[in-house]
């Protein structure tokens, strides 16, 4: 899962990014209101962690831009401002909750697993598909009642996959999803090959079916 978070403060950037990746979330940050369209422009997220209050203007122009252009990423607004009028402002504009600085990252990492759930997966907290199950909280994959083994990358990957079942996901698009933005780096996709190809080996190890599907030229797709 993807999160971007759009924060002036650097000790607090900093101390959200180090929290939030050891809950195996893969994050980006932008310390302005241009940096953090040029990002949500150039990547889709999963959860939009948003400062109102930048260098470059109101960071209510980001929530704008998310949702004049359809973006179905969720949206914590995080101020230091705790009137009754910027909190409604906030969601009505389309924030899915919003924080008052300061706060726990506990709290925070809380708050971006409840409003991924409930964007990505309807509120539930694991997807079963047939023999299949993926623990959104404990971060674990079952198959026949069996533990898989999976690395962070190879769990994000199929989690990728599943929240787009049905749909072709580019290479470039899983590239990114593993390494952030700098996915656009890479010469060749090699290693999402390899992380493909590892995932479906240990998935099949355990006795699941065959859901990762290779589309020529394309990508792959979940089905």
């Amino acid at each position: 899962m993807k999160v971007l978070i759009v924060e002036d403060e650097k000790d607090l950037s900093r101390s959200i990014v180090t929290y939030l990746k050891r809950e195996n979330y893969l994050c980006d940050v932008a310390d302005t209101v241009s940096t953090g369209l040029e990002r949500i422009e150039a990547f889709d997220y999963d959860c939009v962690v948003l400062d109102i209050t930048l260098p470059d203007g109101n960071g209510f122009r980001i929530l704008k831009d998310l949702h004049g252009n359809g973006r179905a990423c969720g949206v914590i607004v995080i101020s230091a401002r705790d009137s009754l009028e910027d909190r409604v402002a906030g969601l009505n504009m389309g924030a899915d909750d919003y924080l008052v600085k300061p706060f726990h990252l506990s709290e925070l990492n809380a708050r971006v697993a409840a409003i991924i759930r409930r964007k990505r997966f309807q509120g539930h907290s694991s997807i079963v598909i047939n023999e299949l199950v993926i623990d959104l909280a404990a971060k674990e994959v079952m198959v026949h009642k069996n533990q898989v083994d999976l690395t962070r990358k190879e769990f994000d990957l199929l989690l990728y996959l599943v929240s787009n079942k049905n749909r072709v996901i580019s290479k470039h698009a899983i590239a990114e999803n593993i390494s952030g933005e700098n996915g656009e780096l890479y010469e060749s996709y090699d290693f999402v090959y390899s992380h493909i190809k590892n995932l479906k080996r240990k998935l099949a190890i355990a006795g699941c079916a065959d859901y990762i599907k290779s589309v020529y030229g394309m990508g792959y797709r979940f089905c």
